[in-house]
């Protein structure tokens, strides 16, 4: 399950990356067909990039809430679960030692 939510979130970088070439591609073909300036195809790229990025990082957040409740639905512990169990069973093992260090 977390490699599937793994390779979402790579996915979604790589749509990124490939986000930015098609961007570039349209920006340019944009600026042949509306003889755009310079500065104007630049700052025409830089919003379409602004755009993809927050688009990107809308998709892994949600990526992320989804796949927390995912886990919490299939009633997955978390590390934190985990470590938390870790130091109440090391807690007890503790506490059995020294009980049967007094009573010997």
């Amino acid at each position: 399950m977390l490699d599937l939510a793994r390779r979402a979130v790579l996915t979604g970088v790589g749509l990124g990356l490939i986000a930015k070439d098609k961007i570039d591609e349209a920006v340019q073909r944009i600026r042949e067909e509306n003889n755009l300036t310079e500065e104007e195809s630049r700052r025409l790229a830089r919003e379409l990039l602004d755009q993809s990025d927050e688009a990107r990082k809308n998709l892994n957040a949600l990526i992320e809430k989804t796949t927390k409740r995912l886990l919490a639905h299939m009633d997955i512990p978390s590390q934190k679960d985990l470590a938390d169990l870790k130091k109440r069973v090391e807690k007890l093992e503790e506490s059995i030692n020294k009980d049967r260090n007094s009573v010997s």
